[in-house]
């Protein structure tokens, strides 16, 4: 199950191929420039520059997404939150974004709208929310 990590990047909006580089560290776990750069050339029909990997890994760096290490001349990158990590954080962040504009009437509206999975997706949310609200309750 994914959880919100105490670390959480600095800046969430990530573009095309700041996502497919996070998305090979995903993969790949550990990584070095090389690494990205050949694993994107296996598709005969991309073209990026060496040069281009590096400031999407630094850039991804600096957005707090991955960390940077230094082992002799070579630098490698790993991810600090998991994918799972990441969809909770982003998820989070929609729903909050959501709540804070939304009244009461916009949710029950958009309630009306659900088709009958949705329906059981949110039976299911507010089923682990009441036994969250418990589980806090019985620990004071």
């Amino acid at each position: 199950m994914a959880f919100l990590p105490q670390h959480k990047p600095k800046k969430l909006s990530l573009g095309p191929l700041e996502t497919e580089i996070l998305e090979i560290v995903w993969k790949l776990e550990t990584v070095t420039v090389k690494n990205v750069h050949e694993y994107i050339l296996k598709d005969p029909n991309r073209e990026l520059a060496y040069t281009s990997v590096t400031t999407v890994l630094r850039r991804l760096t600096q957005k707090g997404w991955l960390k940077c290490s230094k082992k002799g001349r070579a630098f490698s990158w790993q991810a600090l939150v998991s994918r799972e990590q990441a969809q909770a954080i982003q998820s989070y962040e929609r729903l909050n974004g959501f709540l804070a504009v939304s009244n009461p009437d916009v949710v029950a509206s958009f309630a009306d709208s659900l088709d009958a999975a949705s329906l059981e997706q949110i039976e299911e949310i507010a089923a682990r929310l009441n036994s969250i609200r418990r589980q806090r309750e019985e620990q004071k």
